[in-house]
């Protein structure tokens, strides 16, 4: 896509912020760009990294979120308040690329499991049918057979027309692994997963009673590994996650050390800070799934910034960040542009919520004004939480209608200005009272 349609795509889901957008466009396109250069040039090109800065609900996490959606991207979107620096206890920051790598080697196998879909699909019905009709012995003679293959033709059709659903079968499954902890190193992850093959070899398979329709579900995993080729997928996706990786890190600022704060108490933050700079920069690391050079994964962090500034993160940090955008705070213009334009906008989730209950709501255009209004008077008033503000005035409002949902059952509830004043004139105006329930 090129960058105007990735904005025009951005618009639909996240009002103004048109800077952060098209920086985020650019980012995406400049990866298309340089995969069609000289593979000498493409080594030497590398992604220009972005920080977003804005108070919290402006749209930062949004944007990343909808980008990577769009474009069908390796993303992980982490928090940098959840890393220690090596040495403490917790997460390292080298596990941030492993997770890409599992997000990047699961897109794959998705993609390979579609493309696939049918001889997936034929491989567990051929194996149900066989439960039904198990195999004829072998010296039967050919009219027998002929009989056989006949019957098991007539079988199989049913069995994928869905007629037997409702039929039990005894299958066999195969044991599900554990899962390895992510977290680990990928040496001990390895050790880990061979004992576990070991150990469980005996007891691999287990037998289970259930329905046809149950058991074409629960034959996927054992179809798509008879089919799909695990070591491709693997390598795909080691390699989509070094190409084009994307990793969305949320809440740098709180990894920021303010340079008044000399007393520090918690001595990791620098250190975070210090680890992040080499997989930032550019390094190996190593993942279950093999090696992953970073240099050219796409790093877009963002924080609120209160209480500290972008020059308190180390220097170095900041260098590998070139792009910085600043996201503006919300407005009563565009508080009410996110109730009413936004694609999948909360007053549209709120309307489809209660159709489930046969209660029609509709809103007054004047009580989507007043809503805006009394949403951004509290966020200057109290904490200011941008767009997050509207769930809770418009609970706040919905409330009751919410709880007596079987009163006004087949009903159409118009929610009017003077509705929306009376449930929050009080609130908004008594910030103390704000403060705690606003």
């Amino acid at each position: 896509m090129t960058p105007k349609e990735i904005v025009k795509y951005l618009d639909e889901y996240i009002i103004g912020q048109k800077e952060a957008k098209k920086s985020v466009a650019i980012a995406l396109r400049n990866r298309y760009r340089r995969l069609q250069l000289s593979a000498e040039l493409q080594e030497e090109v590398t992604p220009k990294n972005i920080l977003m800065i804005g108070s919290t609900g402006v749209g930062k996490t949004e944007i990343a979120r909808r980008m990577a959606k769009i474009m069908g991207l390796p993303f992980v979107k982490v928090e940098a308040s959840k890393y220690t620096e090596v040495g403490f206890v917790g997460r390292d920051v080298e596990s941030m690329v492993r997770d890409l790598v599992l997000a990047s080697v699961n897109l794959v196998e998705n993609e390979y499991e579609e493309k696939s879909k049918e001889k997936i699909q034929d491989f567990i019905i051929d194996k149900i049918t066989q439960k039904l009709l198990p195999p004829l012995p072998n010296g039967v003679s050919e009219t027998k057979k002929q009989e056989y293959d006949n019957s098991f033709k007539k079988m199989r059709q049913k069995v994928k027309n869905g007629e037997m659903d409702d039929y039990k079968v005894q299958i066999e499954l195969n044991r599900k692994m554990i899962d390895s902890d992510n977290n680990m190193p990928p040496e001990i992850i390895k050790v880990q997963e061979s004992i576990i093959k070991v150990l469980s070899k005996e007891q691999e398979k287990i037998k289970k009673e259930m329905n046809i329709k149950e058991a074409k579900e629960a034959l996927k995993p054992e179809a798509s590994e008879a089919i799909l080729d695990f070591e491709m997928i693997k390598l795909e996706g080691l390699k989509r996650a070094q190409e084009a990786g994307v990793i969305f890190i949320d809440e740098i600022d709180k990894v920021a050390v303010n340079s008044k704060d000399s007393s520090r108490q918690d001595p990791s933050k620098e250190g975070v800070q210090r680890d992040l700079l080499p997989i930032v920069e550019g390094s190996w690391v190593n993942t279950k799934y093999g090696q992953i050079k970073t240099d050219h994964i796409l790093f877009i962090a963002a924080g609120a910034f209160h209480f500290n500034k972008p020059s308190d993160l180390i220097p170095e940090l900041q260098g590998r960040f070139p792009l910085r955008v600043e996201l503006n705070s919300l407005d009563e213009e565009i508080m009410y542009q996110i109730l009413t334009q936004t694609k999948s906008s909360i007053i549209k989730q709120y309307q489809a919520l209660l159709q489930t209950e046969s209660v029609t709501i509709k809103f007054d255009d004047e009580a989507l004004l007043e809503l805006a209004k009394l949403s951004y008077n509290a966020n200057q008033k109290t904490e200011d939480i941008g767009a997050r503000r509207l769930h809770t005035t418009i609970e706040r409002v919905l409330e009751d209608i919410s709880f007596n949902a079987d009163e006004y059952k087949n009903q159409t509830v118009r929610i009017t200005q003077k509705l929306v004043n009376e449930k929050l004139k009080d609130l908004v105006e008594n910030v103390d009272l704000a403060r705690y329930i606003l």
